[in-house]
């Protein structure tokens, strides 16, 4: 199933919710440039991949690099709503360390305004 990604505003936080497959190629690319226009207006960014499948190397490392930018310009990209399968590669390749991520999308979105809160 292609990638199909639908974004909204929550309390000043953009929401993009991703439904289908995160792999190298189109969709990964749709993705990247969906997430950078984004963080051209809003520094916080939730993905929430309730709806992801399946991803590919390419789609872990669009996440990355994707995780890297937002960093580089301020900002900050946190995961919502890991499917089992996903949240089972992300813990294999260790990127769990590296990505905040939470069991839904509001505790998400509340995140950002815990200033200096542990969660």
């Amino acid at each position: 199933m292609a990638l199909k990604i639908t974004t909204r505003d929550q309390d000043g936080i953009t929401v993009i919710l991703c439904n289908g497959r995160i792999v190298f190629g189109e969709e990964s690319s749709q993705l990247r440039e969906q997430v950078k226009n984004h963080l051209a207006q809003s520094k916080k960014i939730v993905l929430n991949l309730g709806g992801v499948s399946y991803i590919d190397s390419g789609g872990l490392g669009t996440l990355v690099g994707l995780f890297t930018s937002a960093r580089s310009t301020g900002g900050c990209i946190k995961l919502a709503n890991l499917t089992h399968r996903v949240g089972e590669l992300l813990q294999v390749t260790k990127l769990l360390t590296v990505f905040e991520v939470f069991d839904g999308e509001d505790k998400a979105v509340r995140s950002f305004s815990k200033k200096g809160a542990v969660a």
